[in-house]
């Protein structure tokens, strides 16, 4: 049975390095993310390469949002609400591989990061919850 949904929620937040897409991660990313869809078009991407904050003022983010997006820090989009699958778009249009991107947020070399996910990924032990430091 379920107690509170909010308290189960905020459970989530305590995985270290993971951001579970949440509805209301949804919601506070939703015109980033659409910002990252609109990238599907060939005439979006042209107006996004030629001038990138020009292009950013057509979309009601916020402020953290758009540096976030200017500076590539796809943690931090992802903190502010970005989707992965939807940032690709983004880095996609940059001429980075899903690889490229992601290991950007490791802070591993690209080579680093291929072998740890082909060896399966990251180790399962360690730190398992931020708050009981497990």
């Amino acid at each position: 049975m379920m107690t509170d949904i909010h308290a189960y929620l905020a459970e989530f937040d305590d995985i270290p390095g993971t951001r579970v897409f949440t509805a209301a991660r949804a919601r506070k990313g939703y015109w980033l993310n659409q910002f990252c869809m609109s990238l599907m078009k060939p005439q979006n991407r042209d107006r996004w390469k030629a001038d990138e904050t020009a292009y950013l003022t057509d979309w009601p983010m916020s402020v953290a949002q758009k540096a976030a997006l200017l500076a590539r820090d796809y943690d931090r989009l992802l903190e502010l609400g970005g989707n992965i699958y939807f940032l690709a778009k983004v880095f996609s249009t940059d001429g980075l591989s899903f690889v490229q991107a992601v290991s950007t947020m490791t802070g591993m070399s690209v080579e680093d990061y291929k072998a740890m996910m082909i060896a399966g990924g990251r180790s399962p032990v360690g730190i398992r919850s931020r708050t009981e430091d497990r």
